[in-house]
This record gives structure tokens, sequence and C-alpha cells, in this order.
């Protein structure tokens, strides 16, 4: 097997699982170290630089970077990544005079972004120190987006979203245009600018064509639209019985609203199986404290009524079954129909996008699901010019796709501004620095501890369950901050091996505690993954394999189960293996200059 190449970014930034999953790249081992330090200023900077909305993401992020934690291969549950973001955002103080400086001058560009959420914002984050004068139109009343219409307030206050979202609109050049719904992509490029950047999410929610729809659509609503009537005070109470249609996450923000707003049997129905739901799994668990049942394989055939009234719901009890290849089909069980009386109804069965504004003439083509062709890289549609990002782009995902999304069609904008080709990036940049302070010592905490992940305090449910703008989430105190910091086995810190200094004497191998480092012949990497001191068989963790060493044996270090503690650099004498952070730097838009 060819030594493994580690002279670009990606290797290292691979075995960093949680900054590799996570699609802004956030460096969550940097920010967890400096909570554990009490730097929260600092934590929140390199979380802003990144992800944009520390306190938005530190409540309702999706958390990819958690199910890749290392610290979730050693026990059950990972570091509370998600949660440590909050930490800083909630314990930082005037973080105002941290942020990039107003542009000095104008550059003479003019970009028009389309919808406030969270794509748009990012690209407005990234462009605005670089002197751009950004026009964000929506048709809502506030900036937010999705954040601000769809995220209940129980689970992410409204002054959490004017903090953060304020930080981008004054950043200078940015001009908001509320109220304003764009009607024409056609008459919008009329207006002379240079590049428009379509971020308005997925604005409309599937309905239901089943009988009974028509006659009882006074109580039969659409999920999203309903949450987002909440969220701006236009709807205030629900009635007593609700079922609420749908497995996502929209659907447990609908059920655990509606408990709020009034309802006192609730119940959540859904046509798959409980561990295939989107809802992510924490989503389920609080909707189940809450007391709100989850019924599965029940598929909605009609809504009856009585006199124009909806009297309830009829389902048909499905089960699943496989095919030879493992396809799941739902089919008929043969058990009777169910019929569950309610007074009303939210559908949440999933989010679709809908351009009826832009026309299908100016040279934007669109594919046979009548989405936008878009370049995944670019982020740029067929209409030179003309970016897309977010849930627009590619459809609903969650914020942190759509901030990553800004991120990328930032520089694209930037690079189409200055007249260059937008698929010519520059790549991240990296570092790797050695963290020895003395022969066995580090400059990182390298103690490997058994330490069960902490629970996040909640809010008494009696009380949680009066107030739809009450906080039901408390976050971690600085002291439950510090402790779960501690957690984090610092995966960023990375064993980086010299060939020429092994003296071959196998101390690294006889101290490593979960036996990842071996000594062997070489041969194919099926061949090596088998004859490790431990096979190694997660085939999507690399292998760390040395050249020919002084007998003719490689060294082979499987990154999977590696612990990062420095046991090995610590034993061996001749300093062949050194602890070294890796330091990623991803290119945003912000940091390329070349103002005009």
């Amino acid at each position: 097997m060819q030594p493994t190449r580690t002279e670009g970014p990606d290797y290292y930034h691979k075995v960093v699982d949680c900054q590799w999953a996570c699609p802004a790249h956030t460096p969550v081992p940097e920010y967890i170290r400096l909570i554990a330090d009490g730097r929260y200023d600092d934590a929140y900077m390199i979380n802003w630089k990144s992800n944009v909305f520390p306190g938005v993401l530190g409540r309702t992020c999706d958390r990819p970077c958690e199910p890749a934690c290392r610290r979730g291969r050693v026990e059950e549950e990972p570091v509370a990544i998600c949660r440590l973001k909050r930490v800083a955002a909630d314990n930082k103080s005037d973080v105002g005079p941290l942020m990039p400086p107003v542009a000095a001058k104008r550059n003479g560009k003019r970009v028009a972004l389309v919808g406030a959420g969270p794509a748009s914002l990012t690209v407005a984050r990234d462009l605005a120190p670089l002197g751009y004068e950004l026009v964000l139109f929506d048709g809502e009343p506030r900036s937010g987006g999705m954040i601000r219409s769809q995220i209940p307030r129980f689970r992410l206050p409204e002054e959490v979203i004017d903090e953060e979202v304020g930080y981008v609109t004054r950043l200078g050049g940015v001009e908001l245009r509320l109220g304003q719904r764009i009607e024409s992509l056609k008459g919008l490029l009329s207006e002379g600018f240079d590049a428009v950047f379509v971020g308005s999410g997925a604005p409309r929610g599937r309905d239901l064509d089943i009988p009974g729809r028509k006659e009882a659509a006074a109580n039969v609503h659409v999920g999203i639209d309903w949450l987002s009537s909440v969220s701006f005070g236009h709807i205030e109470k629900i009635g007593r019985r609700v079922i609420v249609l749908g497995g996502g996450n929209t659907a447990m923000d609908c059920c655990r609203t509606s408990r709020r707003l009034g309802g006192q049997e609730v119940k959540v129905v859904v046509r798959s199986g409980f561990e295939e739901m989107k809802a992510s799994p924490w989503e389920k668990e609080d909707a189940i404290h809450e007391d709100i049942p989850i019924l599965n394989f029940r598929v909605p055939k009609a809504f009856t009524h009585e006199n124009g009234r909806l009297t309830g719901v009829t389902f048909e009890i499905v089960r699943a079954e496989f095919d030879d290849k493992g396809r799941r089909s739902l089919v008929p069980s043969g058990e009777p129909d169910e019929h569950h009386e309610c007074d009303d109804v939210l559908v949440a069965v999933g989010q679709e996008n809908a351009f009826p504004w832009i026309e299908r003439d100016i040279g934007l083509e669109f594919d046979r699901w009548d989405m936008p062709e878009v370049n995944p890289v670019t982020f740029e549609s067929t209409r030179k010019g003309v970016f897309f990002g977010g849930d627009a782009a590619f459809g609903p995902k969650n914020i942190i796709w759509a901030v990553a999304h800004g991120h990328d069609a930032a520089v694209s904008i930037h690079r189409h501004c200055m007249g260059e080709d937008v698929h010519d990036r520059p790549p991240p940049g990296f570092s790797l620095v050695s963290q020895k302070m003395g022969i066995h010592e580090w400059s990182y905490d390298n103690d490997i501890s058994l330490d069960l992940r902490h629970r996040v305090p909640m809010l008494d449910k009696a009380e949680a369950l009066k107030n739809v703008r009450v906080e039901v989430e408390l976050g971690f105190d600085s002291r439950l901050g510090f402790a779960e910091a501690q957690r984090c086995l610092n995966c960023d810190v990375q064993t980086v091996f010299a060939d020429n200094l092994c003296i071959e004497c196998d101390a690294c191998v006889d101290i490593c505690p979960v036996d990842c480092i071996t000594f062997t012949e070489d041969g194919e990497e099926a061949d090596l993954r088998a004859r490790l001191k431990a096979p190694a068989v997660n085939l999507d963790q690399d292998l760390l394999v040395s050249g020919a060493l002084a007998t003719g044996r490689v060294m082979v270090k499987d990154e999977d189960v590696c612990l990062h503690c420095g046991l090995c650099a610590e034993r061996c004498p001749t300093g062949a293996w050194d602890m070294q952070r890796f330091t990623l730097e991803m290119t945003h838009a912000d940091q390329m200059g070349g103002a005009a």
C-alpha cells in the first residue's frame, strides 16, 4: 500500500470527524477547548465566523456533527456539541466590537438577495466587509426567514434571532426591503444588479388531497403556514383534540406548539415506523416527554366531517414489507380502518419549493422536479450571475446547510463580480503545530475519562406547557458546560508520524490503550486492515500508513479508534510521534479581498 498522503488539508480534516461532518466545517474541538477555558467571546467568534448563528444553532441545529463524534465510539453518547455552542452564546460579553468593521469604501457592486433567511444572511455576512451594496428582499415584515417563522419561540426566543440577525444587518452596506415580495425575477434583473442570490427557502407545505379535505378546510391546516401564523401572533389557540400528520421535525414543532395553545389531546400519526421517522431522535423524545403519543404505520384515508365541521380522520393500518433487495414498501395489514376523532388537523407531510415568480424564458433552466438547475459547487444557475442557496437550491434541509451554501455562493458571487471564473476556487488553508510543552507535557488536556453525557436542564413541564413563548430548554450553566466540554477528545490534535525518526521499538504499540497501532509487513489495504492488532473494519475511516522503515515493515494506525490521547508520543524515545494541532481555514469571500 502507498504511504498515506497527508500534504493537503483533507486527510487530517477527515480525522476531525465532527468538523468533517459539519456542512460549514466549524472547528468544533477548538471552540470547545475555549469554552472549557472560560473564553466564551473567543468561542463565540469562532462559531460566528463559520456558522454565523451560534445562539440560533446552539438551540436548533440538526447536529450532523454529533453522530460523527469520536466520544460516541467510547461511550453510548457523543459530546453535546450543539448545546456547547449555546454555552458560548449565553455566556459571551458584548461581541459587537469584535465584528468586522464597516468597509471603508464601497466597491461599486450591487447584489440582490431574495429572502432574508439564513442562506441570504450568510451571503451578506461574507460580502458586506468587502464593500458590496446588498439589497435584501423579503415578503415578511421581519428578517430571519424560516428561523423566525417556522421554529417555535419555546425552542428559539425572539431576542436570540434579533441579536444574531442584527450582527449581519449592521455590517454596513446592507439595505433591508422587508414586506416587499419579489414577484418577477425578470423584473429584478432589469434593475441592474451585478448578481442575484435566491435564498427564498422551500415556502410551500405539502397538502393532502384526500376525501373530506375541502369540506373540513376550516380546521385542516398546513403545518408550516400554521407555525408561521403562530410565530407572528396571528393564531393563539387551537382545538382540544389535535391530530398532527407527519413524522418530521415540523410535525414535532406542530404537536408541541399545539399543547401550548390549548390542545389537551394531541397525537402524531405517521405512515412509517418510529425508527424511520425523519424527525431527529431528540425531537421525538421531547414530544413524548410532553405526553404526545406517536402512532405509526397509519395512512390517512379521509377527513370526516359533519355540517361543514371536521370530526376526525380515518386511517388505514399498514405494515412494512421488504423485497429481496431490502427495499421497503408499505402494504395494507388487513386490519380494520381506525377512526380518530379530533377538532383540528395539522398537515406536516413535507415541504416543497415554489417558483411561480421566476419566468421560464430568461435562460434559467429547471429540472423535471421543477427545481432550478444549480451547480453544486458554485451554486450558480444556468443563468450567469444568478445564484441559489439553502432550501431554494436543493430542497429542504436545515439551517447549517443553508449557511454552508451561503458561504460557497458568496465566493462565487465575489469572483463573478470581479470578472473571474466562479469555478476557480481557492482551496482551504491549513496548519499543523506541535503541542509539545516538555518531554511529557502537552498544551491540551489529554486525560481520557469515561464521563457520561450531561443532560441539559429543562423547564418544569407544567410551566413549559403554559406559554408558547417561554423557552423550555434552560441550557448548560458554566459549571455543566465545563464538565461537558471536558468530554471532548480533542480530535483536531493529530498523531503525526515521522518515518525517519522511528527505531521500531514498539513502545507506542505497547502503550496504546485501544490497540490502534501496528508494525507489520506491507500489503494491499484490505489485507492490511485484516492483519492489524485490532482489525480495522470501518472502511469510511482512513489508515495512516508510513513509508518503509529500516526493517522493511510499515507502521499502520487505524484512525477510526484512535483517542488522540498522546500516549504514543509521550512514550516514543525518538520523537517519531508528535501531537500537532490541525487548523483548517475554509475559503470565505470576506477573506479573499479584491475590492474593485
